[in-house]
């Protein structure tokens, strides 16, 4: 089935970023984000979840972000909108035609 969505809908702008370890000089890395491109998305809110941790309430905001398809986009990336950050867990294209991807993510902390 061939997913329809209206282009105009890909209203916010978003930077796509990815992982990049670098060394701290010590054995170890630092993971810093790389920018890899601009993208316009369609932004939409799935859910809220709040749980314990440490006696204190934790609440964590799944999302749905639509893109137009790139075949450099994988889980492990992230897009920012500012200071918002969205973690991909998942990453699929809808209806497999090469349009559009649709990323199920989780908006992180600052």
């Amino acid at each position: 089935m061939v997913v329809f969505l209206d282009p105009g809908q890909m209203t916010a702008r978003l930077e796509l970023e990815a992982p990049v370890s670098v060394s701290d000089g010590q054995g170890g890395a630092t993971v810093i984000w790389q920018p890899v491109a601009a993208v316009w998305a369609k932004i939409e809110p799935v859910s809220f979840v709040v749980t314990e941790a440490a006696s204190a309430e934790v609440g964590t905001v799944s999302h749905r972000i639509w893109i137009r398809y790139r075949g450099d986009v994988a889980a492990g990336q992230r897009l920012t909108k500012g200071a918002r950050i969205f973690l991909l867990k998942l990453v699929r294209d809808p209806d497999e035609t090469g349009r559009y991807l649709v990323c199920q993510c989780e908006e992180q902390a600052p």
